[in-house]
């Protein structure tokens, strides 16, 4: 295979992580580093390098547009990455000091019991006035329904949505994911807050967490321009094209495509990973 095709087939695959990762608030990660270490024998660090500065070209690619359009809670996003990056920073000390087999397996298995935390049972989200913390914090706010309107919204659980983002930062610097997964799911289901608007914070947040810990992977030596070049390029098309599709886009259809995705990949990166492979 020519650096050519090496790079083309990197670009096209990258394109694809980028789209799927904006509409879901994945990040891309979840696609870029089994598609690096399971097709391409890369040294999954390196992937993990590829996939931050990935990371931060997604965030950058699509929170521009849906900060415009109204979706992302700015002041809820800001918040919660105290705790993002916090934990980011810890992620990536522990990155390099942890087996890759065992990175790929903890990789899979919190693919999957966030796929499985997405599809809990929940009320439908009411208009509601939010918490006490979140009220004082300013942390209500309302979206776009479309159709020239807003709907309201309220934020609960703030301290318990603020754990888990913890939790998500150090995962996203240990697995390099962008735990987008994760921060989708502590806001939709913990904090109650849409969809929607979950999906495009997350966007908004994950570049910050991204760089916090992406500074020490490339202080390691663990981000190749060579690879990291087709990755970035094509991620940021990916987004954009992603962008322009979710506000039109029906909240059950991103959720299906969310767990879909999700599956497939967590299953191979923990396969690979007890068989040694990775």
């Amino acid at each position: 295979m020519t650096i050519l095709v090496f790079t083309g087939i990197i670009l096209s695959g990258s394109f694809v992580a980028g789209l799927l990762g904006s509409l879901t608030g994945l990040g891309g990660g979840v696609v870029i580093i089994p598609m690096l270490t399971l097709l391409f024998g890369v040294d999954i660090r390196y992937a993990i390098g590829s996939s931050l500065v990935a990371v931060i070209a997604t965030s950058s690619g699509s929170a521009v547009a849906y900060v415009k359009e109204g979706f992302s809670n700015i002041r809820l996003g800001m918040f919660l990455e105290i705790a993002t990056t916090t934990g980011a920073i810890l992620g990536a000390f522990l990155a390099i000091y942890a087996p890759t087999h065992l990175i790929a397996v903890i990789f899979g298995t919190i693919l999957i019991l966030s796929s499985a935390a997405n599809y809990l049972n929940r009320r439908a989200l009411p208009e509601v006035k939010g918490s006490d913390l979140a009220i004082r914090l300013k942390l209500n706010s309302q979206y776009p329904d479309g159709e020239g309107g807003w709907h309201t919204y309220g934020v609960r659980r703030v301290w318990g949505g603020f754990s888990m983002m913890t939790l998500a930062g150090v995962l996203s610097g240990l697995l390099g994911i962008g735990s987008g997964a994760l921060k989708v799911l502590a806001m939709d289901n913990i904090m109650r807050v849409p969809f929607k608007v979950s999906t495009t914070t997350s966007n908004f947040m994950i570049g910050v967490t991204a760089a916090a810990s992406a500074g020490i992977y490339l202080y390691r030596g663990y981000i190749e321009p060579g690879i990291s070049m087709p990755v970035v390029l094509g991620v940021l098309g990916g987004a954009y094209f992603g962008s322009r599709i979710l506000t039109n886009a029906k909240s059950p259809g991103l959720r299906v495509v969310f767990t879909v995705v999700v599956i497939i990949l967590a299953v191979e990166m923990i396969y690979n990973g007890v068989t040694g492979k990775i």
